[in-house]
């Protein structure tokens, strides 16, 4: 079940879900628009990213206004937001469609697992031709939360679990990768 802008408010009042700085212009009918933060990362100088071995070379960089994001060019961003979802409640991200008819691909897997707090480290991609302007502080995605049908005998605890600012892939403490 889609969680509505009354369940959301209901649930940012009782302090089960956390969203840090929150202003209530955020919530939409059924979603929680997220601004972009001021941090950024993008992935140089490798031929080839061996999982194994994690990100490879990554370069980050704060902004105090803008990030450009050229044409076929991938970077990671991260939300103003720090959030906490409770035990029974999930959210999925989904990119902004005026961002969207632009060529901008938005996502973070498109995942958020019932018990994660942290800022949201977003995927980047312009599909365009030119580049895009994105600016601090701007509504970037939107987070449509749902309610489980019960508390999950594992809430998330993974390696991302307390982010802040943007995180690189940290897959190489996948355990399946021995």
């Amino acid at each position: 079940m889609i969680l509505s802008d009354r369940t959301i408010k209901d649930l940012l009042e009782k302090g089960d879900l956390v969203v840090d700085p929150f202003d209530e212009a955020q919530i939409q009918c059924s979603s929680l628009d997220l601004r972009l933060g001021r941090e950024f990362a993008r992935y140089k100088g490798s031929e080839i990213i061996d999982v194994r071995n994690g990100a490879g070379d990554v370069e980050t960089e704060v902004v105090d206004d803008f990030v450009e994001i050229g044409p076929k060019e991938f970077l990671l961003a991260t939300t103003v937001e720090y959030i906490k979802l409770p035990s029974h409640i999930t959210a999925f991200v989904e990119g902004r469609s005026s961002l969207g008819r632009l060529g901008l691909f938005i996502e973070n897997a498109g995942w958020v697992d019932a018990g994660f707090e942290g800022q949201i480290t977003l995927e980047l991609y312009n599909a365009n031709s030119v580049p895009i302007r994105l600016y601090v502080g701007m509504r970037i995605c939107q987070l449509v939360f749902a309610k489980l049908d019960r508390i999950p005998e594992k809430v998330y605890s993974g390696k991302y679990k307390g982010q802040r600012g943007v995180t690189p892939s940290r897959i190489e403490m996948d355990r399946d990768l021995g």
